[in-house]
């Protein structure tokens, strides 16, 4: 069978899973799932979420201009969908699904400890783009968690099992199958 022809869609998966933290001025947190997130620079460094601005944590992005990326693994798949389907206005996350939240370096909204990597955001940017807005932002700081780091201070995140989504189902990743440059490496 051959190719067969869909309307136009966003068919770009699997995408990462992200839990995004953010903290309104009098200190309310909140966590929310996205997984129209990205990365947009690397020097300077910035990423990229997308979020409809019916959201409850959109208005909290929008008036601080702050937020945490937390990758997410197949330890946090649960919490990962809950903090996508429940919201904020109705139940606190963190306290439902047991996550923590820590202090960030940065911003004042916090980092899931549970999480092997949280990136710290600062927005440069909003476009508004139909359903979603897209929030641009630099990043401010990373932090690994140091149990996947070896003896040659190289990170593992493989070792975290991170996981993606795709069309609906959240999905682990496998295997490795080369590293960067592998295909022109000489033998």
């Amino acid at each position: 069978m051959g190719k067969l022809d869909w309307k136009p869609g966003n068919m770009l998966y699997p995408l990462p899973a992200v839990l995004v933290s953010v903290a309104d001025p009098a200190g309310r947190q909140n966590i929310f799932t996205v997984a129209w997130a990205g990365t947009v620079c690397s020097d300077p460094p910035m990423v990229s979420i997308s979020v409809r601005p019916e959201r409850y944590s959109y208005g909290m992005i929008k008036e601080t201009g702050e937020f945490v990326i937390n990758l997410t693994t197949e330890e946090l798949a649960f919490a990962t969908d809950y903090c996508g389907v429940v919201s904020g206005r109705d139940v606190d996350k963190f306290e439902e699904t047991g996550l923590t939240p820590i202090r960030a370096k940065v911003v004042k909204a916090p980092m899931v400890k549970e999480s092997p990597v949280n990136i710290e955001c600062v927005v440069e940017d909003v476009k508004a783009l139909g359903t979603h807005d897209m929030f641009i932002a630099k990043v401010a700081a990373v932090h690994a968690d140091g149990k996947y780091m070896d003896g040659k201070k190289r990170f593992h995140l493989e070792q975290a099992k991170p996981i993606v989504y795709s069309h609906g189902s959240y999905m682990a990743l496998g295997r490795e199958l080369g590293t960067f440059g592998y295909s022109v490496r000489k033998k």
